[in-house]
């Protein structure tokens, strides 16, 4: 099971690189969206896939019995999820903000604050 996991990682992180080069907003947030997915997917796979027995530690013991799931991955990726949606909520919003103010997506054409002649640095001191 773990190498189509280790597979499906590596179709994320190529599909997000591949919108994320892209020079619409919209995919590159849709990129970075699917980049955390993969990060995710990642960190869940190298905490071992077992359903076996949860991680909990029974009464009479100190630690973890052998073959139990690691809980620390879980955690983690339960708390990149929320930092994950609240950047993506952030992000929509700018992305929709700067929509309104200059009428497109296209960075290309988001080139409004940049001079039209710019300034040459100076040649020497």
């Amino acid at each position: 099971m773990e190498p189509l996991f280790a597979f499906l990682v590596g179709l994320y992180f190529a599909a997000a690189i591949y919108l994320m080069l892209s020079k619409f907003s919209i995919r590159i947030m849709l990129g970075i969206a699917i980049l955390g997915n993969a990060v995710n997917l990642l960190l869940f796979t190298a905490g071992r896939l077992t359903r076996e027995i949860p991680p909990i530690i029974p009464a009479d013991l100190d630690a973890l019995p052998a073959g139990t799931a690691n809980p620390l991955p879980q955690a983690l990726i339960l708390t990149a999820i929320v930092i994950s949606f609240s950047f993506l909520a952030f992000l929509l919003v700018l992305t929709y903000r700067a929509y309104q103010d200059i009428g497109t997506d296209n960075t290309d054409e988001m080139r409004v604050a940049e001079p039209v002649d710019p300034v040459q640095p100076p040649m020497g001191y």
